[in-house]
């Protein structure tokens, strides 16, 4: 049945019926939801008031559906049936900002012959909603020409604009006319928006002065002002104004726990911080997103992966933010294959990740040098668009360095639109740990055009690509411009770089005044050197520097066992017994030599003459033939690498069984019938000997064979290694 609706007494001559495509509502219709509705007059208009509510009705209907197009038919309807629709301006003007017709509601807005100052703030907190700040200012300025005064409603809309824009001056101004109006920092609604502005402007003495002068604080400051302290690093100030709230009597809601909490995490606060999640918990809000959030980051930042993990489970539905949170939580504190298994988990929860989320597993990835599950995650980023993120970027760079992929990284490097020093410092890396000297110095001798200032990174990126490519010459000359340099300050990092490239090159007079020119040298240095000794078999510097490395720290692993090895490489097995008893004696044990590989997303470890894999017996097989095979092109076992008291049959067989030989043969058996590389990792440096048998296994075989030990990449293919049998 047709809907009456009240007409006018000028209008009683229009006997007429109204087509429109609006639904209006009615007791007996509140349930319809059609298209096409008829509205017909068929009897006599009451009253004003009657046709007045029935078309607020209409318009409260249009707010709740968020429909801009039903909004303009009401009004065109009032228009067509001669209703005076500025009667009704105000609450058509409000439908439209709601529905997101913001410029339909300024049209409105200037019809009106006389403006409420309800009518100016709600067009005015339009505008700032929809991030127009510019207009809104431009309104504000109007409202001032009209004669019309602000209210506190008014100003507290301005006052963000301002501090959105940046526009400290026009703040202070209209801080002062608020004063002037008797709306000063005495009311907590303006006061509040005074304080999170000069908050946002990082001027939070000012901030906080606003804030004393409030005599009634709510919530809503409190928060404002920790927030402020938190975001300009000042968080031992934003504990102190929560703990003042606190004693205030005022409760603190969900967002201010949250920020309270990554204050906490900030000043890695443990104690404070478990204090205020049983406040946060005892509030109410263990399920809340966002104090939830922070608790698990603040865990995270203080090193206790476990409670960040509990806090984590207490969220019913977390959100895109609460597991980023989670994982780059996890990758910070090493945690990389639980981050890995959390994101997964998150996009079968539908969850889709943002650049930082993808960033953080792409770095969890290159951590493990997991290269398949790296790709998987570049094309989820290529789906949804976001290769060209600058942290995205460099972290593709980092993740196919690591694994050994210089070409890729160099693809992903190349396809960048906006390069900083982040990807130019991992795109350096990755051509040092694979060799490619020449390459990393074009590229640090290009930053200066780019218009980028090399970093500590930078330098020590450089300097191992000097070191790794015999660059002995260009690396000193590098070093000797950083020292001249004084906006640069060398670090031992970067010294120890210098001590490798010189002691490596057998230049181990030079390594060593170098490190007596650093003040205080620590144990890594000294090591370093010795390392070099050992390489070179220059007995006579190596106890110099065992003698003055213990009197350091007597109890340094790392020194005892190079030390062993150095003494067991020229046979004075009294002094390896010495050393080995050291050892014990400290209760130190010397890590075991290891090598894994990545088959079918499934990682498989090997330790020397380790025999407990399941595949042991095709193992031995395969290891047999290669045998055969690599001695047909003349291989001949090198058993000085042997640093055990054992005959010469029994040090060659120890050779056969190598982690890095245990792994590669595993790689071959499962992977025969391929032609693809064959990626093996290795905790410790590769021997001499092994390395000789891995470059003729590559031509046997006829694949690549890569390898990462603890120094570099290694890239054996057709009988010869990318490192030049450097390293």
């Amino acid at each position: 049945m047709p809907v009456f609706i009240a007409g006018f007494p000028q209008l009683l001559r229009f006997k007429r019926t109204v087509k429109t495509s609006i639904f209006i509502p009615t007791q007996h219709h509140q349930a319809l939801h059609r298209k096409d509705i008829t509205f017909a007059v068929q009897r006599q208009p009451t009253n004003f008031k009657e046709a007045s509510e029935f078309y607020i009705s209409l318009i409260k209907e249009c707010i709740a559906s968020k429909s801009i197009a039903q909004v303009r038919k009401i009004q065109l309807h009032m228009m067509g049936c001669g209703f005076p629709h500025l009667s009704l301006g105000n609450k058509l003007i409000d439908a439209f900002l709601k529905c997101g017709g913001v410029a339909d509601a300024r049209v409105l807005f200037d019809e009106l012959p006389q403006r409420h100052i309800v009518v100016w703030n709600s067009m005015i907190a339009g505008y700032v909603r929809h991030n127009m700040g510019e207009e809104a200012i431009h309104l504000y300025k109007r409202m001032h020409f009209e004669g019309v005064f602000p209210d506190d409603f008014t100003l507290s809309s301005v006052f963000k604009v301002f501090s959105d824009l940046g526009l400290v001056s026009e703040g202070r101004q209209t801080h002062g006319h608020a004063v002037v109006l008797g709306l000063g920092a005495s009311n907590a609604f303006v006061g509040s928006a005074l304080v999170d502005m000069y908050a946002k402007f990082g001027k939070m003495r000012d901030s906080r002065l606003v804030a004393d002068r409030v005599v009634e604080k709510d919530v809503v400051l409190f928060t404002a002002l920790i927030v402020g302290y938190g975001q300009h690093g000042e968080d031992g100030e934003a504990l102190e104004v929560f703990g003042s709230m606190i004693k205030q009597g005022v409760k603190a809601n969900d967002y201010t726990f949250s920020s309270v909490l990554v204050s906490c995490g900030n000043l890695e606060d443990i104690c404070v911080g478990k204090v205020v999640h049983g406040l946060t918990i005892k509030s109410g809000f263990e399920s809340a997103i966002a104090s939830q959030t922070s608790a698990l980051t603040m865990y995270s930042k203080c090193g206790l992966i476990d409670e960040s993990l509990r806090a984590f489970e207490l969220m019913v539905t977390p959100n895109l933010v609460s597991w980023t949170s989670l994982i780059v939580g996890l990758v910070h504190n090493s945690r990389q294959e639980i981050a890995l298994s959390k994101f997964r988990q998150m996009i079968c929860s539908s969850v889709t990740p943002n650049s930082f989320t993808l960033s953080a597993a792409l770095v969890a990835c290159s951590s493990l040098a997991m290269l398949d599950q790296g790709k998987q995650i570049h094309n989820i980023i290529m789906k949804l668009g976001l290769d060209q993120q600058k942290f995205i970027g460099a972290a593709l760079v980092d993740l196919y360095g690591k694994c050994g992929c210089v070409e890729f990284a160099r693809l992903a490097y190349d396809s960048l639109f906006e390069i900083d020093v982040v990807p130019v410092n991992a795109m350096m890396y990755a051509y040092a740990q694979s060799g490619f000297g020449l390459e990393a110095l074009e590229l640090f001798y290009s930053m200066k055009d780019k218009g980028l200032e090399p970093n500590d990174v930078t330098l020590v990126s450089i300097l191992s690509a000097c070191n790794n490519s015999r660059f002995v010459d260009e690396g000193r000359r590098i070093f000797s411009s950083l020292r001249s340099n004084q906006n640069i300050k060398l670090t031992q990092e970067h010294y120890a770089c210098m001590v490798d490239l010189l002691g490596r090159a057998g230049r181990l007079q030079e390594a060593e005044m170098l490190i007596n020119e650093v003040e205080s040298p620590d144990v890594i240095l000294w090591r370093i050197l010795l390392s070099a000794c050992r390489i070179h078999g220059d007995l006579a510097v190596a106890n110099r520097i065992i003698n003055r490395v213990l009197e350091l720290s007597p109890r340094d692993e790392g020194t005892l066992v190079l030390s062993s090895n150095i003494y067991a490489s020229t046979g004075n097995w009294a002094q390896v017994l010495e050393m080995k008893t050291s050892m014990r004696d400290a209760r130190l044990k010397k890590s075991p030599a290891m090598s894994w590989v990545d088959i079918d997303s499934t990682f498989h470890t090997f330790k020397a003459g380790d025999w407990s894999h399941p595949r042991s017996k095709e193992i031995k097989e395969m290891l047999e033939e290669l045998s055969v095979k690599v001695k047909h092109l003349g291989y001949v076992p090198d058993t000085r690498f042997i640093l055990q008291d054992l005959d010469e049959n029994e040090k060659e067989r120890s050779l056969c069984y190598h982690s890095e030989r245990l792994a590669i043969a595993f790689s071959l058996w499962r992977t025969y019938q391929k032609t693809t590389c064959i990626r093996v990792y290795k905790n410790l440096r590769v021997c001499g000997d092994c390395h000789t048998w891995i470059k003729l296994v590559s031509k046997v075989i006829a694949r690549e064979i890569i390898a990462r030990d603890a120094k570099r990449f290694h890239h054996f293919k057709d009988g010869f290694c990318s490192c030049g049998d450097y390293w």
